[in-house]
């Protein structure tokens, strides 16, 4: 069956084409039923939000998934075929067993089954996780978010035309969730020459507020907020609460003439110096022509040694290098700190060595505020944004969080795990234990031993964690998990704040020694193939929360070091009863 693609023009892309994606309305329902009769892959939660803006052109002067030569190009060089330049790449992948052959029409839809788009599949190449993470991240460290994720995509990527049918539906805060042809024309309507977008996923605290006035009063512009509500750092505020706040913020503190809020739905990278290009390209797209750039813009925090995967100040200088090629003027993010004297924020370099001045990191906001329940200060957020954040996080010993035990078998993981479980309980915290052999007898039956299904379990047991957590509680997970890759994705999916890796160091002599289920003696017998520590590999973590001596230590002298991390951390609340002044027992 034909179909004759209607075309509709979105924007003016900065790189000089047109995009034709969206077919007309009344197509709609006959592309659905010729879609229905195609093969079709369902698209990850990131692929997603790359259709929704490849189809209304926030990434022009694409329009589709990267082919093989632009992808190369834009790995090696940040720029496509063309010479147009583009810093990351936009692909979809694909496992080897599912459609996607070149010359074959599929079907793309989201993960309620609901049909997307209709790719004609004209490429189809392998990739190189190594090239790719290297060249774009900087390097294959899997304690990056994005490298993590890597290692569950498919063998393949596709690139072809799209026949885009529909996007995929929002129903929160639609009045907000602006395409780039939108966004322009109100901020036209605004009448301002000069916007200033403000690239963010946090919430917004008067440092904010203040610094995003001021690039807009120093351009004599208006100012594009607009925050990303796609997929951000594992571990950041939902974007529920964060777009409760810059409403609040947007509608009260600002010039109603001089701002714009829309939502992003961006999948982000954390791609660093390669990140903030693309976001001032994505911006010039929406009609911005300034970019606030902060320190460590779209930065994953610290590798697998501790250290920052890239310098503070290296987003700044790209951006700023390549500013007039994509027409974007990079602002930096300047630190400013309240003088409580005189009631106003100043730039920390032009405040006197003897001034009074106040600040409070962003660890402080959740470690010594929201944790402990405490007011934030009028001075540095508005009561309306406290107000909101103290709804949405409780104190630290009511939050959720996730403690994951890996070792080799025989390391006393399911041991010290079910103590630390009584001791939790008894300082007040609702516990699920997950138990690596429990959780493959319920609800992973039909596994093997495979990688693959190893990793596959893991992932299992990770999105039941993150669950729990994400609903306030604790799990303690106690499996052997061989890989660093695997295990550094259930760290992203609960999050860095609220995840506690425990390595239970043990050699594999001694846990061969102990042997309590006899599965050493079969594995060296060969009796069971692919077993971790005989024939199959085991990657101990390089920078665990935790490394507890399982050979040395008894189970129960584990278990209360880690409940000591735990309550440390705030997650455990210690309450001290003291007895009554006259001795009493009443």
């Amino acid at each position: 069956m034909a179909i004759t693609q209607e075309k509709v023009a979105l924007i003016p892309p900065y790189g000089g084409r047109l995009i034709d994606l969206m077919v007309a309305a009344e197509r709609v329902n006959a592309l659905t039923a010729y879609a229905n009769t195609l093969p079709s892959i369902r698209l990850s939660s990131r692929a997603l939000c790359d259709l929704e803006l490849l189809a209304v052109g926030a990434f022009s002067p694409l329009n589709q998934f990267m082919g093989e030569a632009d992808y190369r190009q834009v790995c090696a060089e940040m720029r496509l075929t063309d010479g147009t330049l583009f810093p990351i790449p936009i692909v979809l992948d694909v496992s080897a067993d599912a459609p996607g052959e070149v010359g074959q029409e599929i079907a793309l839809r989201d993960k309620g089954n609901r049909i997307l788009a209709i790719m004609t599949v004209e490429e189809k190449y392998a990739w190189d996780i190594q090239e790719l993470a290297t060249q774009v991240i900087g390097r294959n460290d899997v304690r990056h978010p994005l490298v993590a994720e890597m290692h569950r995509w498919g063998d393949y990527f596709i690139a072809g035309p799209l026949q885009v049918i529909q996007l995929p539906p929002h129903y929160d805060f639609k009045d907000l969730r602006l395409t780039p042809q939108q966004t322009r024309a109100i901020l036209e309507r605004q009448g301002h020459q000069n916007v200033v977008a403000f690239q963010t996923r946090n919430p917004l605290h008067r440092v904010h507020e203040e610094l995003t006035k001021r690039a807009t009063q120093a351009i004599d512009g208006t100012l594009l907020l607009h925050p990303v509500v796609g997929m951000t750092k594992p571990g950041d505020v939902d974007h529920y609460t964060r777009v409760r706040t810059y409403k609040a913020l947007t509608a009260r503190y600002y010039d109603q003439d001089r701002v714009t809020l829309a939502l992003l739905p961006l999948a982000m990278r954390m791609a660093g110096p390669r990140e903030a290009l693309w976001h001032a390209i994505i911006r010039r797209n929406f009609g911005a022509n300034h970019l606030i750039v902060g320190r460590d813009h779209a930065g994953p925090g610290k590798d697998s040694s501790g250290n920052p995967f890239y310098g503070p100040y290296d987003a700044q200088d790209i951006v700023m290098q390549y500013g007039d090629e994509i027409g974007v003027t990079m602002v930096p993010f300047r630190m400013l700190v309240y003088l409580p004297d005189e009631a106003r924020y100043e730039e920390i370099d032009k405040v006197p060595n003897d001034a009074t001045t106040a600040s409070i990191s962003g660890t402080q906001v959740r470690e010594e505020y929201l944790q402990k329940g405490k007011k934030l200060p009028t001075w540095f957020t508005r009561p309306e944004v406290a107000e909101i954040l103290a709804e949405t996080y409780p104190p630290r010993h009511r939050q959720g969080c996730c403690i994951w035990f890996t070792g080799l078998s025989g390391s006393g993981k399911s041991t010290t795990a079910a103590i630390l479980t009584h001791l939790l309980e008894e300082h007040g915290r609702q516990v699920t234990l997950l138990d690596g052999d429990v959780v493959r007898t319920n609800f992973s039956q039909g596994l093997g031993f495979s990688k693959e299904d190893r990793d596959t379990n893991i992932r299992r047991m990770g999105f039941v964690a993150s669950e729990i957590v994400r609903h306030g509680g604790i799990v303690i997970c106690a499996a052997v998990s061989p890989y660093r890759a695997t295990r550094n994705e259930v760290r992203n999916m609960v999050g860095q704040d609220r995840y506690a890796e425990i390595f239970m160091d043990v050699p594999l002599e001694v846990c061969e020694a102990r042997d309590t289920k006899g599965l050493y003696t079969r594995a060296r017998r060969g009796e069971l193939v692919g077993f971790t520590g005989v024939d199959a590999p085991y990657e101990p973590p390089r920078n665990p929360e935790m490394r507890v001596d399982g050979a040395y230590n008894s189970a129960e002298v584990n278990a209360r070091l880690i409940l000591e991390h735990l309550t440390t951390r705030g997650f455990v609340r210690v309450e001290e009863y003291a007895p009554p002044a006259n001795g009493s027992a009443e």
